[in-house]
């Protein structure tokens, strides 16, 4: 297994924020997270990601015990991710940004530079190489020089996903990544987290946008209150009595509305 949750919980200020949450993540799967507002969505990729750590329960990946890594050792062992806001440094050239991502999963520090200057300058050669390469994979290569803050919401939110993909991830967590994006950018978004997962990446989705979710993933989980009520294949999560009355409302249809 890719990634293997088990039983984590987390409480702010006595506020239960997830209960005894368990997942299971395959290697090359999409994997959607979905519920309401104050679910728990973003607390449990924050546990995942190691921006916040479990009072109980584990996180695994590959078999190894993560939950108490920091952020920089988990982008080493090759877990990337994106935020629910854009974070950029918009005075500094998209390359820059990308290559930026890419230096969290490096490993020469300041000492490694000093003293083996040549491994330095040959890990700097292939976070560059990197870069270029996933601004391609993204069809970005066009604003390679451009800075950040010049381009627009949507270009930005690219520019992102290609940073996490520069790391080379075995693991893509994907926060909101559909967040402010028009009907077109949305699907184009979806395509490119499709021929993401077919390099052999897994994704981690967390997002609102249902019709994203449907048609990207492979697995669904469905969390309200801090707890798991449900999980399946999309069908099996869209017509699910539970999620229908947690979440998004009933279709006129009685399945769950993709809007």
């Amino acid at each position: 297994m890719m990634l293997t949750i088990e039983g984590v919980s987390k409480s702010f200020g006595g506020v239960q924020a997830v209960d005894s949450v368990s997942l299971t993540i395959e290697s090359g799967q999409v994997f959607g997270l979905i519920g309401p507002n104050g679910a728990g969505k973003t607390t449990t990729f924050n546990m995942i990601s190691g921006l916040v750590s479990p009072d109980s329960g584990s996180v695994r990946f590959e078999g190894q015990s993560i939950e108490r890594l920091a952020p920089h050792r988990r982008a080493q062992l090759a877990i990337a991710r994106t935020f629910q806001h854009v974070q950029m440094m918009p005075e500094a050239t998209v390359l820059e940004n990308v290559m930026a991502g890419a230096h969290l999963a490096g490993h020469c520090g300041i000492l490694s530079a000093i003293l083996k200057p040549r491994r330095q300058r040959r890990e700097e050669q292939a976070i560059h190489a990197a870069a270029e390469d996933a601004l391609a994979f993204g069809g970005l290569t066009e604003f390679t020089m451009s800075l950040a803050g010049d381009l627009a919401y949507g270009q930005q939110r690219r520019v992102e996903l290609a940073r996490a993909i520069a790391m080379k991830p075995k693991l893509l967590l994907l926060d909101e990544p559909a967040a402010g994006l028009n009907d077109a950018e949305t699907e184009a978004l979806g395509t490119l987290i499709l021929k993401i997962r077919d390099t052999g990446v897994t994704v981690l989705l967390v997002e609102h946008a249902m019709a994203l979710v449907m048609s990207v993933c492979d697995r669904i989980a469905v969390l309200d209150f801090g707890q798991k009520i449900a999980e399946g294949t999309p069908h099996e999560v869209r017509t699910n009595p539970l999620v229908i009355e947690a979440y998004l409302g009933m279709a006129d249809d009685g399945a769950m509305s993709d809007a």
